[in-house]
């Protein structure tokens, strides 16, 4: 089994108990967890069983050696780049609920990974015996020397023969290492040289019009409207631009309120010029009705990691069937605390084939 590389950084996740708005739960206890969008698609993909290997650069402190420990916990590999500056990164969250949205504070200036030589990650040895690379976009919005990091990173990764797959994940809170030029400007100009060795796009309803300025018409994801009918003409505009590209994977959630969203995706393949989507139901588009969300954060990431293992994993005979299985992967990282998909292949499966009640499984 070849392995399955991400590239990222990864942060301490404090969350007030419950739903605890922030104010109320400081001064008082936050629970802990590490999480980083690229970590925790590794760590997804090893709980399905892949071969799952992280990239990083931590701090040599006990915060950085309990993130190691954390990562170590979930089965997959790592690459790790120890340094004598920099920080652990840390992201503050507070879980809404009803009408009152989740609200993330980033702590993360002056981390290691953000302060890391690019030269310092040895691609050709990471590389050896990989099948798969995955990165985002949000590495590269935390600065200068991460964008270059990612950037060297992709093109490294297609001379050694493995297939590229990145989530734009636009971040509107970063990129600001450049303060003369607009975050989206910049977002635009460094992704559009990462996506030029892509081969997999990952995005969710807005991605591609904050970053590349392809909007979906009709749709508003504020008000919780989405027309899922022109996210295929999205997704042909952006293989126009870059034709490595040969999927393209669209989320799609419908936020009817922070506790209640309809989940689904779209999946677009440049070679035959095909869309499909998932769920469905009587072959009609049918996303799943996710009422009660425990933790909606990692959802995007969890996706990834179903698409990818899907793709990579022969069993999967067909596209359809890799949709279906990335969106119930998930759909069910919504029920679970904290950024990691701790769900097995054989529940993924369960959902996928439409067994989604709930009911005790004794």
């Amino acid at each position: 089994m070849k392995s399955i590389i991400t590239f990222g950084e990864i942060m301490g996740r404090l969350t007030p108990p419950g739903f605890l708005r922030l104010g109320q739960g400081l001064p008082g206890t936050l629970e802990v967890t590490f999480a980083g969008a690229e970590a925790n698609v590794a760590a997804s993909l090893a709980f399905l069983g892949a071969d799952a290997k992280f990239v990083t650069a931590l701090p040599h402190n006990d915060l950085a050696d309990a993130c190691i420990a954390s990562l170590q916990s979930t089965g997959m590999a790592s690459h790790l780049v120890r340094t004598d500056y920099g920080r652990l990164g840390l992201y503050f969250l507070e879980k809404g609920a009803n009408q009152r949205p989740s609200r993330v504070i980033y702590d993360r200036d002056h981390s290691a990974i953000s302060l890391t030589d690019p030269q310092v990650y040895d691609w050709e040895e990471i590389f050896s015996g990989g099948q798969w690379f995955h990165v985002t976009g949000i590495t590269p919005a935390i600065s200068k020397s991460a964008a270059e990091a990612t950037i060297d990173a992709v093109r490294a990764a297609k001379q050694a023969g493995l297939t590229v797959s990145c989530d734009l994940n636009f971040r509107a809170k970063l990129w600001n290492w450049e303060p003369d030029t607009s975050k989206r400007d910049l977002a635009k100009r460094v992704m559009s040289e990462v996506l030029m060795s892509v081969d997999v796009l990952i995005a969710n309803e807005e991605d591609c019009g904050d970053v590349l300025g392809i909007h979906g018409k009709d749709s508003d994801v504020h008000s919780g409207k989405l027309d899922v009918s022109n996210y295929p003409e999205v997704a042909k505009q952006v293989v126009s631009q870059f034709p490595g590209i040969g999927i393209v994977a669209t989320t799609l959630r419908q936020s009817l309120s922070a506790s209640h969203n309809n989940w689904g995706a779209m999946l677009y393949a440049a070679k035959s010029d095909t869309a499909i989507f998932a769920p469905r139901q009587k072959n009609e588009y049918a996303p799943y009705e996710i009422r009660n969300i425990v933790d909606r954060v990692g959802g995007g990431d969890s996706f990834a990691a179903g698409l990818i293992y899907a793709l990579t994993n022969d069993d999967y005979a067909s596209l359809q069937e890799t949709l279906d299985f990335a969106v119930a992967a998930s759909c069910l990282a919504h029920s679970i605390e904290g950024d990691f998909n701790y769900s097995s292949r054989a529940e993924v499966d369960a959902l996928a084939g439409g067994s989604g009640s709930g009911r005790v499984v004794r």
